[in-house]
């Protein structure tokens, strides 16, 4: 879709209007310039909407070249396909552009690639075969014993094939926008006193929960002052057996997985992807407090400044001539 069409759309302006308008930030023009001299061709956009329409055009221009620049850096390791250029030029945002990316973003040491260092990597591309049960995965993982690569045993070559499965579940874009999803559906935010717990103005907050999705933004910003001063510790709750029902579908539906696999899942998610989503909601439940409060800060100053004069006499003391150095003319 055409950007100045997507914007027409998403923010609900006059399609005729925004190439125009697009033009005129191109080409520098101010926003309150562009207001007060160039109403014939916004359509008389305030200077409310014009930032509305800037503040998205950056955000798309963004989002269009790091899902170029993704494609690319995935194409320079021969792994682009047709059905994954399809599922970025898809993505409506960075942070799923981000997610799709990650599988194949250079890494740290990690636990996984030491198992892949070993050799175990085919194994864990069999275990993930829905026809593997428990009792046939230690005969599967008999081949891949071998003491010059550091596996001496069958449960060995399990545990380095869990470590890649459990990596490979934390970075599928399937199961991030899941949990990401059901985090801000059910996840609650839970606060409890530091272990001081000396009297503060946060008291109130020493025994507190309430969910993601209902939280107002300025209570985020007084609980991250309080966890700043260090009187609250800040942590997210959520069903997570249900979070992991769904999840198992991705990956043995529609039976239930095999005992190692759940092990493997459920460490991926735990050790690596749920601490990486709640950093996440953090700086996005930051972010929007921010925000608000700014937006909340601008229309009080608004009305500050738009209120009438005060009536009586006037503000200035009476001062004597003499005592500002002034003498009369004689």
């Amino acid at each position: 879709m055409d950007m100045a069409v997507r914007l027409a759309q998403e923010l609900n302006m006059d399609a005729r209007r925004v190439p125009a308008t697009i033009e005129l930030l191109d080409q520098g023009n101010t926003i309150p310039f562009i207001a007060r001299y160039r109403k014939e061709v916004t359509g008389e956009m305030d200077e409310t909407a014009l930032r509305r329409l800037q503040e998205r055009l950056t955000y798309l221009r963004a989002l269009a070249q790091r899902q170029q620049e993704v494609k690319r850096l995935i194409a320079e390791q021969n792994r682009l396909t047709d059905e994954l250029a399809q599922l970025i030029d898809s993505t409506t945002t960075l942070q799923q552009v981000e997610d799709i990316y990650l599988p194949y973003r250079p890494k740290r040491r990690t636990r996984a690639t030491v198992a892949k260092e070993k050799g175990l990597e085919p194994l864990a591309e069999q275990l993930l075969d829905p026809s593997v049960t428990d009792e046939s995965a230690a005969e599967i993982c008999s081949p891949f014993v071998d003491p010059d690569k550091g596996v001496n045993s069958v449960e060995e070559a399990l545990a380095g094939a869990q470590d890649i499965i459990a990596e490979l579940v934390s970075e599928d874009y399937n199961v991030r926008e899941l949990t990401r999803n059901f985090f801000r559906t059910y996840g609650e935010l839970v606060v409890k006193a530091s272990d001081s717990q000396a009297s503060s103005v946060f008291e109130m907050y020493y025994d507190y929960k309430e969910t993601i999705r209902r939280i107002p933004p300025h209570r985020v910003l007084a609980i991250n002052r309080g966890e700043k001063e260090g009187f609250l510790k800040v942590e997210f709750s959520l069903p997570q057996e249900q979070l992991f029902a769904r999840i198992f579908l991705f990956f043995a539906k529609p039976k239930e997985p095999p005992k190692f696999l759940q092990a493997a899942i459920i460490d991926g998610c735990k050790r690596l992807l749920f601490p990486a989503v709640e950093r996440e909601l953090r700086s996005y439940l930051t972010e929007g407090a921010e925000e608000q409060a700014i937006k909340v800060f601008a229309e009080n100053l608004r009305n500050l400044l738009l209120q009438a004069p005060v009536k009586g006499p006037s503000f200035w003391p009476s001062i004597p001539p003499i005592a500002l150095g002034v003498s009369w003319p004689c």
